[in-house]
Formats: structure tokens, C-alpha cells, sequence
């Protein structure tokens, strides 16, 4: 599907620079651009590439100025990056989706289907399933006994949903997540001299509009369930443990890891492979750099970064002072020597 600069412009509310009739089918990078794609500029740093570009469209900040003509068609916004994101929903929603059930997939009688659903070849759903409308159920998905999905949700191939689990609307689960698996339950058998195994009674809640990445774990609880609340983000390789509650809107980096028993506020945003220890609280708005370890509950509106998480200036700083250490360490064996001879003259 193509659109006109003049299309686009309208959509956007943005202002032609050139070819209101210069028309494309498809995105790209400002350098990698090619005839018929659009690209967009938001970061003044990245100006040079707008002399250079193939792109036949580039979206561009209203804010940033050249000092020569671009060789091809500009549409002035007050902010790029969302204007792009903006297109990207209209050109995802463009694309064909498909409908129906493939031969090769197993339903269970049992199950409830909704109108309008996908569901790939070798897909599995179990017995008491029930799955909303307009659902896209891709090749090898697993959906276990009386799972219940709500309408519009993506799952893609090799995702496996435990029995009871409870998805809502619009949730997109990408290749390889699990949800519902048992929780890291285990209790040491003074007779035995081995660990039993705790059973994981509970389920795993996931809300509306929640999007989890690809090979992201999410354990059921031990009793009651496990929650997702509604809008969050969860990257690639992420592990929630059972019994944690994770706040609406907050979005986890790869390679987060959550301890059980842990509440997370909302709109929290935590970097790469921060870890969270179990049985705390985290508050609302509390921003984690990469690869912080929180030991113990944090307040609300604060942005911290180490292990135990500390203010930002105080983290550079110390380990601005860190990588002093050999010579300071030199400087007080000097100072020691010194006050020993002093000790030795007296």
C-alpha cells in the first residue's frame, strides 16, 4: 500500500518542504534510505544524512534547520519520533490479518473459540479454553486446560499458557514466553535429606494491553496468582517469579529478574538485568539504571542506578572514586611508612 507526501502530511498535521506527490510504501533508516521508503530526523546530530538520504519522504523536527536544500521531499512536524510512531500503527493495521483454523491444529471440543481468530497449524488448545475474538493464535502455541483469553490478543509461535491462566485484551505474547509455570517452590526434608517440591496451586493474571517479549517467564503463584497489571512492557528474557504483582504502565529491560513475593508500582521503569530480591515493595515511578540489585523496598519518584541503589550523582561518583583506588592505596602505604618512621625518630 502506497501513500502520497500530500496523505501523509494530512494524517500527521506536518507541512511539505517539495513533491507533495512523492509517494512511499515502506519505512527505513535516515542512512539506509531507499526510493519509495520514508525515514524521519529528530536528532540535529543525524542532520548530515538529509544531503545524502535516498528516502523519497523524511519526517522532520520543526525545530532543526539546514543550511542547504535536502534532495528529496521533507514534512515538518512539531515531533518526529512520534509521528513515525504514529504511521507505524496505520501501516501495521493495514496489513492483511488472517482468519481461521488451520487443519492441522488441535481445538478441543471443549474450548470456546471467538469470532474472527487465527489458529496456526500444530497450535494446541485445551479443554475449557476460551478464547476472545479476533485472537491470532500462531503455529505450536500451547494453551493449556480452562486458560481464558480475552479478545484481540497476539500470541506467537512456541508460547505456552498453563492451565487456569487468565489473559486480557489486546495482550501481544511473543515466541517463546511462558506463562503459568510452576514457581520456585521448594522446602528442605531434614528426613529425606532432599527438598520437596511446594505445589503451585495458584494462576497467573496478565491485564489489558500488556506486551511480553520473547523467552520472558512468568511463574504462577503459589496460592491466589501472580499479576500483570494493565500496560505493562516486559522485554526479552525477563523472569517474574510467583506471587509478584507488577504495576500498570511499568516497563522492564531484558533480563530483569523479580523475586517472589514482590510489588511493583506503576509507571516503574527498570534498565537491563536489574535484579529484585522478594518480599518488598517498590513504589510508583521509581526508575532503575542497568543492572541495579535492590536488596530491600525503595520509595516512590526516585531514579537510582547500583547496588543498593543509590541517587545518580552518588553512583558516579563513587565509582569515579573507584578507579582511584590503586593509587590511593599506594598514597596511604606511603603515609603509613611515613608516620612509622616518625614513630621510630621520636
Amino acid at each position: 500500500m502506497e501513500f502520497s507526501a500530500k496523505q501523509i502530511a494530512q494524517f500527521i498535521h506536518g507541512n511539505i518542504e517539495g513533491d507533495e506527490n512523492a509517494s512511499v510504501h515502506t519505512f527505513a533508516k535516515i542512512e539506509d534510505g531507499l526510493p519509495g521508503s520514508i525515514s524521519f530526523l529528530a536528532n540535529p546530530k543525524y542532520t548530515h544524512y538529509i544531503y545524502e538520504t535516498k528516502s523519497s519522504i523524511v519526517l522532520i523536527d520543526e525545530t532543526i534547520t539546514l543550511d542547504r536544500p535536502a534532495p528529496t521531499t521533507l514534512i515538518r512536524v512539531k515531533n518526529a519520533r512520534d509521528c513515525v510512531a504514529k504511521l507505524l500503527q496505520l501501516y501495521e493495521t493495514s496489513k492483511p490479518v488472517k482468519n481461521g483454523i488451520d487443519p492441522l491444529a488441535f481445538v478441543s471440543p471443549k474450548a470456546k473459540v471467538g469470532a474472527n481468530c487465527y489458529i496456526g497449524a500444530f497450535a494446541y488448545i485445551g479443554d475449557g479454553v476460551e478464547l476472545g475474538a479476533h485472537c491470532q493464535v500462531y503455529p505450536n502455541v500451547t494453551i493449556m486446560d480452562n486458560a481464558k483469553l480475552g479478545d484481540g490478543c497476539i500470541l506467537y509461535p512456541h508460547v505456552s499458557i498453563y492451565h487456569g491462566c487468565k489473559i486480557g485484551n489486546n495482550v501481544i505474547l511473543h515466541s517463546g514466553s511462558v506463562i503459568g509455570a510452576d514457581g520456585f517452590g521448594f522446602a528442605p526434608n531434614q528426613e529425606t535429606n532432599q527438598y520437596d517440591k511446594i505445589p503451585q496451586i495458584g494462576i497467573v493474571t496478565i491485564e489489558d494491553n500488556v506486551e511480553v517479549g520473547a523467552n520472558t517467564c512468568i511463574d504462577r503463584s503459589t496460592m491466589g496468582s501472580t499479576y500483570i497489571r494493565k500496560g505493562v512492557k516486559l522485554d526479552n528474557l525477563v523472569q517474574i517469579a510467583h506471587n509478584d504483582d507488577i504495576g500498570e504502565n511499568t516497563v522492564m529491560s531484558a533480563q530483569v529478574g523479580i523475586a517472589g513475593s514482590t510489588k511493583v508500582g506503576q509507571w516503574c521503569m527498570f534498565g537491563g538485568q536489574v535484579g529484585v530480591s522478594g518480599h518488598i515493595t517498590i513504589g510508583d515511578k521509581v526508575f532503575l539504571g542497568a543492572q541495579s540489585g535492590v536488596p530491600s523496598s525503595l520509595k516512590s519518584n526516585q531514579t537510582l542506578i547500583g547496588t543498593p541503589p543509590m541517587k545518580q550523582f552518588a553512583y558516579f561518583k563513587s565509582q569515579a572514586l573507584l578507579q582511584r583506588l590503586p593509587e590511593i592505596y599506594k598514597q596511604l602505604n606511603e603515609l603509613q611508612r611515613e608516620v612509622e618512621e616518625l614513630k621510630k625518630n621520636k
